[in-house]
């Protein structure tokens, strides 16, 4: 038997093959995307360095950053009450750890440290580090957006966020740094005629959102965290020898040498009323002769003097430095 096509049918089947296309919206594989530039850029100093040097590491005390956003403070929210500023908080350090360049320390008393930073006397809280890094969520949303044709039917999750970070100097208590960030992120799926992809909630997209915003400020973190020489203490005179404060994990090794400094003059700068270190003066060379301790934040290191000529007693008024 022979099948014939006429003109009209003809016609009413190209007629429906349009409409198909024409009313089916684009649908693309799930994916996830970053907003551009989100790509984290390496630190010009750890650019710089060349391969094998030996560097010594910086303690870093990373704090809870708080949400100051409305979003998660429903069920998003663990015992702290803020799931949000722990995932940017996580996410930092573990952008820092990869550098391989520090030595992190969690902080989780936030509302301390902010109560502490007004008054200006971080020694209250007895932190164990050079650095602090303290941070906020200060926008954080997310949204869902169709794309509807006759046939077909296309969902996307975004979700934005902006991050403030703040770099403090614990000697000094003061801020060194602040900058503040912006990321999104979104997926997307779709069906037509029923078939195809579902899009059910992607809880992924926070993290990735929060990292975009984090990425755009790790390198200006990691160059002011960078900027000066690695600084310890001299802690006591026993035996013989000086015991200063830091070990094998931050990257000391016998035989290492540091210059010896005494403190300089601690005078008020008129414009800020803040209260300004001068520039302190050499005195001697210490060599390290043994390393002690179990964790970054009990090491210390027996050092004799190689020259020079160091006090014994009011150890505080002195310091040491790389050369």
């Amino acid at each position: 038997m022979k099948i014939r096509y006429t003109f009209s049918s003809s016609v009413a089947f190209l007629g429906l093959s349009i409409m198909l296309m024409t009313g089916c919206a684009t649908v693309r594989t799930p994916e996830v995307q970053p907003v551009p530039g989100g790509k984290v850029q390496m630190s010009k100093t750890v650019a710089a360095e060349q391969p094998g040097k030996k560097y010594l590491k910086r303690k870093v005390a990373v704090a809870r950053f708080s949400n100051e956003t409305v979003y998660g403070q429903g069920f998003w929210v663990d015992e702290n009450k803020d799931r949000i500023g722990k995932q940017a908080s996580d996410i930092l350090s573990a952008k820092l750890s990869a550098t391989d360049r520090f030595i992190l320390l969690e902080r989780t008393d936030i509302d301390k440290i902010k109560r502490e930073l007004k008054l200006g006397n971080l020694a209250n809280l007895n932190i164990p580090a050079d650095y602090l890094i303290i941070g906020s969520v200060s926008e954080f949303g997310r949204k869902n957006v169709s794309d509807v044709g006759v046939f077909s039917r296309v969902m996307k999750q975004q979700a934005r966020a902006e991050v403030n970070i703040r770099l403090v100097d614990i000697r000094t208590g003061q801020i060194i740094y602040s900058e503040e960030g912006e990321g999104e992120a979104f997926s997307e799926a779709g069906t037509v005629m029923g078939v195809g992809d579902r899009a059910g909630y992607d809880s992924t997209l926070n993290d990735k959102a929060i990292g975009a915003a984090i990425s755009k400020l790790v390198s200006n973190v990691i160059e002011n965290l960078l900027h000066n020489p690695w600084r310890s203490y001299l802690l006591a005179y026993e035996n013989g020898s000086y015991i200063i404060a830091g070990g094998i994990s931050q990257g000391i090794r016998v035989n290492d040498r540091f210059n010896v400094y005494r403190r300089g003059k601690t005078v008020r700068n008129p414009q800020t009323g803040m209260m300004v270190e001068l520039p302190g003066q050499v005195v001697g060379i210490l060599s390290v002769v043994s390393l002690m301790g179990n964790d970054p934040t009990s090491e210390i290191s027996l050092c004799n003097v190689a020259s020079g000529t160091i006090p014994r007693t009011e150890l505080d008024q002195y310091y040491i430095q790389e050369p």
